[in-house]
């Protein structure tokens, strides 16, 4: 099943809007409706709240397609100036642009809907056993603290509201800090959610519903956010511990709709491209129009022009280089009948690429120029289709937490809490040894004590990677530069990761400089190896190197929408 139940479409918002208008008509009880009396008494009422706070997940901004304005404002993608996403590319968003703006009203509709339910399990009218109220209570705190999460990451910051919201003067509200948010909201939430959540859900009706390795796996990332890595790496570990999860073989399970909720997710988001025929891709329960949509239109941001997407999100050149010279392990059986590693295969398809891709070979795909050197593999439908829905709808999930950024969570919590790299070597190798790379202790081997220092570009140095010793300092970079945007290219995490890590700024001026040589030299590396770029050189990082500034560009400032309403803020 795609979802637990068909959402309760305005449920929330209906019950606790009547009365508020001083028309008297207006305020008169229709006997047939859904009051605030006649709601909130039984399981079943909570539980259908309850799934319009889940539904809340598949908003665009948190789960779905605009995502894709999170994916090119680091180092793993750029896009074209005629899309929307060219200004979060080039750094220049403002507070009034649109996603923007969107994300912050999303995800405040999560949260007014998940206070909802938390208040109203406290009314002595409700019918419920303490149980069922405790498991209830689990989820929307747990979905609410995510919620407050993406806030915090994202504008750094967040007016908090926890109660029911009746008097229009409450609203205004100054925005708490990244700190205290963390502290009084987030962080109880789901620590509750932790205590009173199930490790799994029986039962084909309860699948997708959130669970003790989501919420554990939460509070470790909040801790290594924070950089308390001692409390990170105890949480990441009971997850690890708890033997719920694993890699799966297949690594591309992930990003397909064929093994969903698989061995690996941890937190998911559902999509389903069967229901209401007709609908747009990027249209879900919410929209009173489109009653049982519930697709995403993300794939349509990664396919390319020739297979019906719209090549939104283009994978930049430091990215493919990575996937290049990050070798294939022969010996590793997960790649028998493949000529690259599996985890090359499934993110990405490079021009120069003999296998098939929306039902035909590389080569034969038609629009390789503005110097793309590569499609992007995830979230797109190229295994099965070829071409993308003709409205654009996909039913790929959304993975937030993946065992895979466990393991490599973990393995930068325990190296930057006790400088233990060899721990982290060993947690980082159990990924590698999934994606069908040599692992490090295979490079070690082969090459007397060393391994390679893949970040660095073979194409501009000119000479082949520098070999270093394994330490912390080594192991770090390695695993920032290399492992986590490997793995996780194109899933959201690296312009968060590259803030927390405070490298953003010389991240990007090395890419610029890296984007320069190619561009002094395109005639000699033009159609050549390993990118076999045609046409021009992306100038991918010409703004965002020049006018990039921590204070201004680390989270996005707070939406011109909410300042218009809420006269309570007195700080951006």
């Amino acid at each position: 099943m795609k979802k637990i139940n068909n959402l309760i479409l305005g449920l929330i918002s209906a019950v606790v809007m009547i009365g508020c208008s001083e028309d008297k008509f207006l305020t008169q009880e229709n006997p047939n409706s859904i009051t605030p009396a006649s709601f909130w008494k039984s399981n079943e009422d909570f539980n259908k709240a309850l799934n319009t706070v889940y539904g809340a997940l598949q908003f665009s901004s948190l789960s779905g397609a605009k995502i894709s304005y999170e994916m090119v404002r680091a180092d793993m993608a750029g896009t074209e100036n005629w899309y929307p996403q060219y200004p979060f590319s080039e750094l220049t968003v403002n507070d009034a642009s649109e996603h923007v703006q969107n994300k912050w009203n999303e995800a405040y509709v999560g949260i007014f809907r998940a206070n909802q339910v938390i208040v109203n399990l406290a009314n002595e009218d409700a019918n419920l056993t303490a149980d069922e109220k405790t498991e209830i209570e689990a989820q929307a705190k747990f979905l609410r603290a995510f919620f407050y999460f993406e806030l915090v990451n994202s504008y750094n910051g967040a007016v908090v509201h926890l109660d029911i919201v009746t008097d229009p003067d409450q609203l205004n509200k100054d925005i708490s800090d990244k700190a205290t948010v963390t502290s009084e909201v987030i962080i109880p939430d789901l620590e509750f959610a932790k205590k009173h959540l199930p490790l799994e859900w029986g039962g084909n009706g309860n699948i997708g519903r959130v669970t003790w390795g989501a919420a554990t796996s939460l509070l470790g990332k909040v801790a290594l956010y924070d950089k308390d890595y001692t409390k990170a790496a105890t949480y990441f570990k009971e997850v690890i511990d708890s033997r719920v999860y694993s890699l799966v073989a297949n690594i591309g399970d992930n990003f397909s709709d064929e093994n969903e909720y698989n061995a690996e997710s941890v937190f998911e988001v559902a999509y389903s491209d069967v229901l209401k025929p007709g609908a747009s891709g990027e249209t879900i329960d919410d929209n009173p129009f489109e009653t049982s949509g519930e697709a995403t239109n993300m794939c349509t941001q990664t396919a390319p022009l020739s297979a019906g997407g719209y090549n939104t999100v283009i994978a930049s050149y430091y990215m493919h280089e990575l996937m290049v010279y990050d070798e294939m392990d022969p010996t590793n059986t997960i790649n028998e009948g493949f000529t690259t590693s599996q985890r090359m295969y499934t993110s990405i398809v490079p021009r120069e690429y003999d296998g098939l891709y929306f039902e035909e070979l590389t080569g034969e795909k038609t629009g390789w120029a503005y110097g793309q050197s590569a499609y992007i593999k995830k979230f797109s439908n190229w295994y099965k289709k070829q071409y993308e829905d003709a409205q654009g709808r996909s039913g790929i999930n959304w993975r937030h937490i993946r065992y895979a950024d466990v393991l490599l969570m973990y393995a930068e919590a325990v190296l930057e809490g006790s400088n233990d790299f060899t721990t982290a070597m060993t947690y980082i190798d159990m990924v590698r040894a999934r994606a069908g790379v040599k692992t490090l202790a295979l490079y070690i081997a082969e090459n007397g004590g060393t391994f390679p220092a893949l970040h660095e570009s073979v194409q501009v140095t000119g000479t082949p990677h520098a070999q270093v010793v394994p330490s912390a300092e080594t192991v770090r970079t390695h695993l920032r530069m290399v492992e986590r945007p490997l793995e996780l290219c194109f899933e959201g995490h690296r312009w968060r990761d590259l803030i927390r890590w405070g490298i953003t700024g010389e991240v990007l001026k090395k890419n610029r400089q890296d984007e320069e040589w190619r561009l002094k030299n395109f005639e000699s590396i033009q159609n050549q190896p390993p990118l076999f770029i045609v046409e021009r050189i992306r100038p991918d990082y010409a703004v965002s190197s020049e006018i990039y500034d921590s204070e201004v560009h680390d989270f996005y400032p707070i939406p011109t929408s909410e300042k218009q309403i809420n006269t309570g803020l007195t700080s951006n």
